[in-house]
């Protein structure tokens, strides 16, 4: 029995048993808030590139590094993370990760070149990493009876999703009012409550110090390879043309070349620095397809929404910060009733709900204009809102749920990882496809405005007649530059709702997987945890 679940132990007296009960909770929030960070700080220099780009003098393919940074060691970490909590324990593992987040968050704040910067933010995702998912598993060992874990798990779910959501927008205020070195001192108190509340109140596990001794070194190496590899190509792709950069074409060789032996060593090594058997159990397995696609959802329309915001509707960073708050504050008030319904409903039946509700939403938003803002993107935003948590929340019980509990730490950061991959592999392939549209449709619209058409030439016309009041002589050069400019909104427009339309479709086909996951009965948790 794990030692941290000591509100179990029958000689503990009633008062005895509510302390016990109460510290592992304020515990376990603490470990919410470290989760909440870390996540949160993926997405908060979103908003504040240029302003980071100025306080650092790089240029705009530079700056990129500041977020490139942070994701490819992020995206190691969290599988690692399983590994490092049964060999340091849960508890002295997150106080590492939490205090050494809150270290480096200091160091990026008073960064004094972009290679300090980016060096610091490498260490913010390494140690940043580590509480995502050691937060979910620690969730499954504390709550082991899936009614007790009812609100953990809504809590952890809506606070994940939330720091993903609200992370430009809290970038973009805080940078407005402050400056941008306010983004990573906001983690110096949150950061040093966790680590201090972990290592207080909570002792899940003991340490395996056996674990020293078997660690896989070379399987380390080839993971970092791959994921690392995968990150950079996927980031960096889209930007570079892909293949015609030699740093793109060499990761892309380093991915394929680092995931084969990766894979050999997790499956032939005694001591695998990440057991990729969890994969065995079907449940665990469609889950995390339905997670990437979930990933694929969530990064890119949270990418997509802002960009179009500002690039078509000339939205400041606070406009959009509000428009994202739709999502936020949806998800915030949906929660308690998603808690509610899964312990009622079959699981799957809510996840199925959510994958509609987020489909729907983004469907709507295929009908955009160029006149579209807040008034028009809320009913979506609020559909995407509820949608992911309504499909998140009971996701993770059915990942997780039917696994042993020696096998939750592992499988939790396989499980988050699956997400992250695929946030980086649906922004790869939207950035991609957004350049290739907004081509087609560039030509496509060209031709429309050719002059040998009498309703451009009218059109023309009327933009001299507007122009000519300031322009004088120039007014026929402006009327040609007003239709341009008028003609690249329009391409953009449609682009951006061809994206929309797509994904909407890529969240929908993920519904087809949903009769293949089995409900976890009520007790094999708690059966596992004993």
């Amino acid at each position: 029995m794990y030692e941290g679940i000591w509100i179990d132990d029958a000689s503990l007296s009633g008062d005895a048993r509510r302390v016990a009960q109460k510290r592992m909770w304020y515990g376990f929030l603490a470990m919410a808030l470290g989760s909440f960070m870390a996540v949160l700080d993926i997405q908060i220099v979103a908003s504040s590139i240029n302003e980071l780009r100025a306080g650092l003098s790089a240029s705009i393919d530079e700056i990129q590094w500041v977020q490139t940074s942070y994701l490819i060691a992020e995206v190691i970490a969290v599988p690692l993370s399983g590994y490092m909590s049964r060999m340091l324990s849960t508890r002295i593992y997150f106080v590492i990760s939490a205090i050494g987040f809150t270290l480096a968050s200091i160091a990026c704040a008073f960064s004094w070149s972009l290679g300090s910067m980016v060096v610091f933010r490498l260490l913010q995702g390494l140690l940043g990493g580590g509480m995502i998912p050691t937060a979910f598993a620690a969730m499954f060992i504390l709550f082991p009876d899936p009614k007790s874990r009812a609100v953990p798990q809504v809590l952890t779910g809506m606070l994940t999703m939330l720091a993903s959501s609200l992370g430009p927008t809290i970038g973009g205020y805080v940078t407005d009012s402050l400056s941008w070195h306010w983004l990573f001192l906001l983690n110096v108190v949150p950061g040093i409550i966790c680590g201090t509340a972990v290592w207080l109140l909570l002792d899940i596990d003991k340490p395996q110090p056996a674990l020293f001794k078997n660690f896989d070194l070379a399987g380390l190496l080839f993971m970092a390879m791959f994921l690392g590899g995968l990150e950079y190509t996927l980031d960096e792709g889209p930007r570079k043309d892909w293949f015609a950069e030699d740093s793109v074409a060499i990761c892309a060789v380093m991915t394929v070349v680092g995931g084969v032996l990766f894979f050999w060593r997790s499956f032939t090594a005694k001591h695998p620095i990440v057991d990729l058997h969890a994969f065995h159990d079907r449940n665990f397995a469609i889950s995390s397809m339905v997670s990437t696609v979930l990933g694929i959802g969530m990064f890119t329309l949270i990418y997509l929404t802002p960009v179009f915001l500002g690039q078509v509707s000339g939205y400041n960073p606070l406009q959009i910060g509000e428009v994202m708050m739709i999502q936020g504050g949806t998800m915030f008030f949906t929660a308690p009733l998603v808690g509610r319904l899964s312990a009622k409903m079959d699981p799957r039946r809510v996840i199925a709900i959510g994958l509609a509700l987020i489909a729907a939403g983004t469907y709507l938003n295929s009908f955009l204009t160029a006149d579209w803002g807040i008034v028009e993107f809320a009913l979506p935003q609020a559909l995407r809102g509820a949608g992911f948590v309504f499909s998140f929340i009971p996701m993770t019980g059915l990942a997780l749920g039917t696994l042993p509990s020696s096998e939750v730490h592992n499988a939790s950061g396989l499980f988050n990882v699956t997400r992250n991959i695929g946030g980086a592999l649906g922004l790869a392939v939207i950035t991609t496809l957004i350049n290739q549209r907004t081509w087609l449709h560039w030509q496509q619209l060209a031709e429309m405005t050719r002059l040998s058409r009498e309703p451009v030439r009218e059109a023309l016309s009327n933009m001299q007649d507007v122009l000519r009041p300031a322009l004088g002589a120039n007014s026929r050069g402006g009327s040609f530059g007003m239709l341009a400019q008028q003609v690249q909104v329009q391409a953009a427009t449609l682009t951006y709702a061809d994206m929309y339309l797509l994904l909407s479709w890529v969240v929908l086909a993920s519904m087809l997987l949903l009769p293949l996951l089995q409900k976890p009965r009520a007790n094999v948790a708690a059966i596992a945890a004993h």
